[in-house]
């Protein structure tokens, strides 16, 4: 059970998981740590389908991807995926200096190993991401947030793409 201790700072009960191997169910647990922690925002439209705040406090996922989709029968939510990713992305971007096709190659294996934890073959997932990336990515940007991270923009030297965004 969490409690704050006398300065504030967050303690955790121990997870009865052996943690030093590879669990589907501690990733669920990290997940859900992380999930707890960001604030969602489906409102806007975002290029290649989601972003985060400069903060690194709001996610960003596109006002135009579904919640969910049938995979085998089975009602998919992603977006404690893109979530993941976007939070990853963005730590290993602020707390580690790294270049945003790093962070991202690193976000996208989190996010691998999060859809197969949930039982999700990740080709399913990823054909039905890649459908939206090219949907989204030739609409207009009609609103996009005031403080999305451009960083991702500018390390892919997206100019074309940022200079919508300026334009907006």
């Amino acid at each position: 059970m969490k409690r704050k201790s006398e300065r504030g700072v967050q303690r955790h009960r121990r997870i009865a998981i052996d943690d030093t191997l590879v669990s589907g169910k501690m990733l669920g647990e990290a997940v859900s740590a992380i999930l707890s922690w960001i604030r969602l925002d489906r409102r806007h439209d975002i290029p290649y389908l989601a972003g985060y705040s400069q903060n690194g406090r709001t996610i960003y996922i596109d006002r135009h991807i579904p919640l969910s989709f049938l995979c085998r029968g089975k009602r998919v939510w992603v977006d404690r995926f893109l979530i993941l990713h976007e939070a990853v992305e963005k730590s290993l971007l602020d707390h580690l200096g790294l270049r945003y096709q790093h962070a991202h190659q690193i976000a996208l294996r989190a996010e691998e190993a999060a859809v197969r934890a949930a039982g999700v073959p990740w080709r399913e997932y990823d054909r039905f991401m890649r459908k939206f990336i090219k949907e989204v990515g030739d609409e207009k940007l009609n609103r996009l947030p005031l403080d999305l991270d451009v960083k991702p923009y500018r390390d892919e030297h997206d100019m074309k793409l940022l200079e919508k965004m300026v334009a907006r």
